[in-house]
């Protein structure tokens, strides 16, 4: 079981940020409450405020598969979100501890 980590890049439409913004605040809070969830972080690009990074951290895949079939990710991100997005683009990945070596 390794843990799953996610950067999800989302470019906002334009007028948009706002509204994106003001929904965040929920996602974060009922994602991070997930049992499997490890961490749940926005962050915004310091040269284009409407674009978004997440990064996202789950114990396993089991746990994101919980995480995107969750009702609030159905009607938060997918429902709410995604249609007052550009583009969106989903990263998952796994840790290299290339430092512990």
């Amino acid at each position: 079981m390794e843990s799953i980590y996610v950067f999800a890049k989302w470019k906002v439409k334009e007028g948009q940020l706002e509204t994106v913004l003001s929904l965040l605040p929920d996602a974060v809070k009922k994602s991070t409450e997930e049992e499997g969830n490890l961490f749940y972080k926005i962050h915004q690009s310091n040269s284009d405020p409407n674009t978004l990074v997440l990064f996202e951290g789950y114990k396993d895949e089991a746990a994101l598969n919980e995480h995107r079939n969750s009702t609030h990710f159905q009607t938060l991100v997918v429902g709410q979100i995604v249609p007052l997005l550009e583009e969106r683009e989903v990263t998952l990945t796994t840790y290299l501890p290339l430092d512990q070596q």
